[in-house]
């Protein structure tokens, strides 16, 4: 299944990115400090387990960091695990040695 048409929500209120699908809301928990952004807890209901729900909502969330000019500092056990299956996205984290 593709999410690509699926829009990403910065529900800032409660510092959640958010992505709706079939009526059912995953997010990433945030918060962010000056230019770095800190994801805390990605959530995804039951009725999404094991259709790429999460590795959607983190793709669009570090392309929504990215457009923001915003580093990462990856808390969740989740984001680091898709960081390690996707290292091109390491070029946002907030730690990065010098090249």
């Amino acid at each position: 299944m593709s999410y690509e048409d699926i829009q990403l929500v910065n529900n800032e209120a409660i510092h959640h990115f958010e992505l709706v699908v079939e009526d059912h809301r995953a997010f990433i928990d945030y918060k962010i400090k000056g230019d770095k952004a800190y994801l805390i807890h990605t959530g995804v209901p039951a009725e999404l387990e094991g259709k790429g729900v999460a590795a959607a909502i983190v793709t669009k969330t570090l392309e929504y960091l990215e457009a923001h000019h915003l580093k990462l500092v990856p808390l969740c056990i989740y984001v680091q695990a898709y960081l390690k299956r996707h290292p091109e996205w390491n070029r946002l984290l907030a730690n990065q040695p010098a090249q």
